[in-house]
């Protein structure tokens, strides 16, 4: 896990939505930290910095809260549906070596055979790893692969230590010849380009 992960987050003492609108005009973000059967914690972050932390998927941060060191893993953040600004984050008690079930996007890589089109048709995966040692994407190479071609979700290489909890026979990609327009099958056929263009019968 990267420096970059850590922040010092403060104790929130105020609730309620005048209180939220007062963290985030001074740049901050409200959270709330809970699991592992402890008392939630209500804290305040780093506005800036969070931001560019959860532009990853499942991030875990190395918090400072009142001087004890606390593992969290971003469980939900939730924004402005117009403005896209973060309103609030749920966190989760994390310990290093425990492991965490958690949704991996699925990035593809390469290019498959010409003519062809790689459909993603599983856009995330469901695993298990070390809190951690999450992985930020699972990669796909598609490079050459020609049409009909499946890769199902349990031929895909995992990182060390991550197992896959998604069921295996999942189709995640799918190999496949774009469909063309009806004019272009029609022109491959040899029929006129207008059906409407008949000879005048005079």
């Amino acid at each position: 896990m990267s420096d970059d992960n850590k922040l010092s987050a403060e104790l929130r003492t105020e609730f309620g939505k005048g209180a939220a609108r007062r963290i985030r005009a001074a740049g901050k973000i409200p959270a709330v930290l809970y699991g592992h059967g402890t008392e939630p914690q209500h804290l305040t972050l780093p506005g800036h910095e969070v931001a560019l932390i959860v532009r990853k998927a499942n991030a875990v941060l190395d918090l400072d809260i009142a001087g004890a060191a606390q593992l969290a893993l971003v469980k939900d953040v939730q924004r402005d549906p117009v403005r896209q600004l973060i309103e609030h984050i749920d966190l989760i008690v994390v310990r290093k070596g425990e492991k965490v079930s958690v949704d991996v996007p699925v990035h593809l890589e390469g290019e498959s055979f010409s003519g062809t089109m790689a459909i993603v048709e599983t856009s995330t995966l469901s695993v298990e790893a070390e809190a951690t040692h999450i992985p930020e994407r699972l990669v796909v190479n598609v490079d050459g692969l020609e049409e009909g071609t499946q890769i199902l979700a349990g031929a895909i290489e995992l990182p060390r230590g991550v197992t896959l909890t998604s069921d295996p026979e999942a189709t995640v990609v799918l190999i496949s010849v774009p469909r063309g327009s009806a004019a272009d099958e029609a022109a491959e056929a040899g029929a006129p380009a207008e059906a409407g263009a008949a000879p005048s019968g005079d």
